[in-house]
């Protein structure tokens, strides 16, 4: 999967979770930029996961905490 699909997904991703579009940016952190909380991270995770077809590793999910943090994992996966 190319850069571009990755960031159109993943785009996709933030919106169904409830992110407003203003607030998405690729220095955006999940929980000072889109204040998400912990009920908000686990629907991202769940609609993430499924989404790019993956399962993320519990020790992995406090590393994704923005935009570029979740572009460079999905890079490395999907790649």
């Amino acid at each position: 999967m190319n850069d571009r699909m990755i960031r159109r997904n993943l785009y996709r991703v933030l919106r169904k979770t409830g992110v407003p579009r203003e607030r998405i940016a690729a220095d955006a952190s999940y929980e000072n930029d889109m204040l998400m909380d912990a009920t908000d991270m686990t629907c991202f995770f769940f609609y993430l996961e499924t989404k790019f077809n993956l399962a993320i590793e519990n020790e992995t999910l406090p590393k994704i905490d923005s935009v570029q943090s979740t572009i460079n994992y999905l890079q490395q996966r999907c790649a």
